[in-house]
């Protein structure tokens, strides 16, 4: 008898051979749902995390979500993030500042009224725990082709020695010969002429000058101007008309760079809001901040308020008087400099920039000395020009004054990319980079960050300027500084190139933030959006299913500190505990965390669980401020951290300031 297939056995193998056809017109389809399956399960196994960590999205509810430029771990635990405008013309057209505060165990939001359009601000942690953000932005650059009005520097003089004129935004600016009208964009005053005598005696007047970005009055191109010059200012009165005048080159349709802002403001973490302080003497956009051994603040770099880099005039903030004055002499960096403290009034530049400035000056790496001005340049660098868009990080423990500089690449929009690795130890007489092991891929904009156990956390970063051509990189990579190598870590789930950046928390994860892809194609013919996720790094020392070395503060309250002082914790698992160390929090923008440290600190025990430590007597070392401590385990897991705050130390080294004009540097 013929066998005759059930109707049931029809209809599964009419089902399967449908199911086969399919698949051969979807096999990549198939295949790439498979193994975006398997991947998922793969990363999420115990033994994955145990080795390589885990990537997790924070989930940020809608009214909280911003373009974060700027991010700082404050004492509170909080976590501070600035978008200003958000590098988004239409939100600085409304006036739309934005930055809020991110509670991260809690994961909680709150917004924060923002005073200003800190985008590009410099920022820096203070002794008394605010945070100083300084600069900003006050226009948008304008592209050739989309500059609707002409305009650029009026130089103003004024020939009066007795009396300093504030020219007004808004005042109209008269060419004599060309009788065109230009509009001051901002404020400025011009200093009172001086008086001068000669070998003879004779006493003559010197015009003093200001200068202001200036735009024609109305659009269209034949408001350009082609020749110098002299322009009448409009509202003065009587003697004042022949003594303060405006001279300019040519008003041109030429693109228009950014330009910064001198307002500075001191953000406070317990009453969480903005405080106003005195302004600096120069704008500044793209500006580096760095604490000094005495509680001051060394400013440096940024466009002025013209768009071009300072000129070398750098400036120290006093925290007690919430004023500013200059160095005494100039010291010309590109913008967002990577600048670290190595001793008092000692300053390593390692040669990573992020952003303005021309190619050939400013960019040796070497040792700046604050008090005589003088910089000695350190050999060894390979791949020296490949520097912008790379981060410089102190290797830890920071007593080793070893840094490294990550990645980078060419000045501006260059083709050239590097994953190089070049380390240098500031502890010899003659300090030299060496090349380190290579990074995991060819990166711009890696993010670094100092992890409790003595390694480093290298993350992201993309393989062209700004992530044109979907070159964003998902990897990254573990450095161990003893044995100089990295280690595959787990790859991260956000694409994050320019505006990125990673921080630090208390527990012992490490948050990352932002990307601004210019296109969002490998075509390079859509626009990129601004990613406003932010994601959690568990290290794998929190995913080896132990729980984390207890460490309490002995006493009532958290602890107020003088260098050299002794202090002391309590832990239930004090056997345990291998080391300590003392993490400064972290502020990052634009590959720039200039100030992060883990100082290792020497630790005695007790049988009833008390640890004793000292603070290092360094105020170069150990900056006044709050700092965290870790106590590490002999698996390396580290505690959650307690915070202490230090003293400014009264024996630190003053840096010389004076309150006029810096003495140009002939070698700078």
């Amino acid at each position: 008898m013929k066998y005759r297939p059930s109707r049931r056995a029809r209809r599964i193998a009419i089902g399967t051979a449908v199911v086969l056809v399919i698949a051969g017109f979807n096999g990549p389809a198939l295949y790439g749902f498979a193994s975006s399956q398997y991947h998922e399960y793969k990363i999420n196994q115990p033994e994955y995390k145990a080795e390589k960590g885990h990537w997790q999205i924070v989930d940020i509810p809608e009214k909280y979500r911003i373009n974060t430029i700027h991010a700082a771990l404050l004492n509170t635990g909080k976590v501070l993030l600035v978008a200003g405008s958000g590098n988004n013309a239409k939100n600085f057209d409304a006036k739309t500042f934005r930055t809020v505060l991110w509670d991260p165990v809690k994961n909680s939001f709150k917004n924060i009224p923002t005073p200003n359009d800190l985008f590009c601000s410099g920022h820096n942690q203070l002794p008394d725990g605010k945070l100083l953000v300084a600069g900003g932005t006050q226009r948008y650059e304008t592209l050739k082709g989309d500059v609707k009005k002409a305009g650029g520097l009026m130089f103003l003089y004024n020939e009066n020695p007795d009396r300093a004129k504030t020219i007004k935004k808004g005042t109209r600016f008269t060419g004599r010969e060309n009788g065109k009208t230009f509009v001051a964009q901002n404020d400025v005053i011009i200093p009172r002429a001086k008086k001068k005598a000669d070998a003879m005696g004779r006493v003559h007047v010197e015009a003093s000058l200001a200068r202001v970005y200036a735009e024609a009055s109305h659009k269209g191109r034949e408001f350009s101007t082609g020749s110098q010059d002299k322009y009448r200012v409009s509202g003065l009165q009587g003697a004042e008309k022949r003594n303060i005048y405006g001279i300019a080159q040519k008003m041109s349709f030429d693109k228009k760079d950014f330009q910064g802002i001198k307002d500075a403001y001191e953000f406070d973490p317990v009453a969480e809001r903005y405080i106003t302080v005195d302004p600096m003497h120069e704008a500044r956009w793209y500006p580096t901040q760095v604490t000094l051994q005495d509680g001051r603040v060394l400013t440096v770099s940024g466009l002025d308020d013209i768009g071009q880099v300072v000129p070398g005039k750098n400036e120290i903030y006093n925290p007690d008087t919430k004023k500013w004055h200059y160095l005494p002499k100039t010291r010309f960096f590109p913008t967002y400099p990577g600048l670290h403290l190595i001793g008092q009034n000692r300053i390593f530049f390692s040669g990573t920039t992020a952003g303005y400035g021309p190619d050939n000056r400013g960019r040796i790496p070497g040792v700046w000395d604050l008090e005589t001005n003088r910089f000695t340049k350190i050999p060894g660098m390979s791949d020296p020009d490949t520097l912008e868009t790379s981060m410089s990080v102190p290797l830890p423990p920071t007593q080793s004054r070893k840094y490294m500089v990550e990645g980078g690449g060419g000045v501006g929009e260059s083709d050239k990319t590097t994953d190089k690795t070049r380390i240098v130890d500031l502890s010899t007489s003659n300090p030299s980079f060496q090349d380190g092991p290579r990074l995991y891929d060819k990166v711009r904009y890696p993010s670094s960050v100092i992890l409790p156990n003595d390694t480093v956390l290298t993350t992201n970063g993309s393989g062209q300027y700004r992530g044109k051509s979907d070159s964003n990189v998902l990897k990254a990579g573990i450095y161990d500084p003893k044995k100089n190598t990295f280690a595959e870590a787990a790859a991260p789930l956000v694409g994050r190139n320019y505006h990125s950046g990673g921080l630090l928390l208390p527990d012992g994860r490490v948050m990352t933030f932002g990307s601004d892809s210019l296109y969002s194609d490998k075509a390079n013919t859509k626009p990129g959006q601004f990613d406003q996720r932010i994601e959690i790094y568990t290290p794998p020392y929190l995913n080896k299913g132990k729980k984390q070395p207890d460490l309490q503060d002995v006493g009532k309250s958290r602890k107020t500190l003088s260098l050299g002082d002794s202090v002391s914790f309590k832990s239930t698992d004090a056997a345990k505990l291998k080391k300590l160390r003392l993490v400064r929090p972290g502020s990052f923008t634009h590959v720039t965390n200039v100030e992060q440290s883990s100082v290792a600190l020497k630790m005695s025990k007790s049988a009833d669980g008390t640890l004793r430590t000292t603070i290092p007597d360094d105020p170069s070392l150990v900056t006044p401020g709050w700092w965290m401590v870790y106590g590490i385990d002999k698996n390396g897991i580290p505690s959650k951290a307690k915070w202490l705050k230090v003293n400014v130390d009264p024996t630190a080294q003053h840096t010389t300031v004076t309150a006029g004009d810096p003495k140009v540097n002939p070698d700078n």
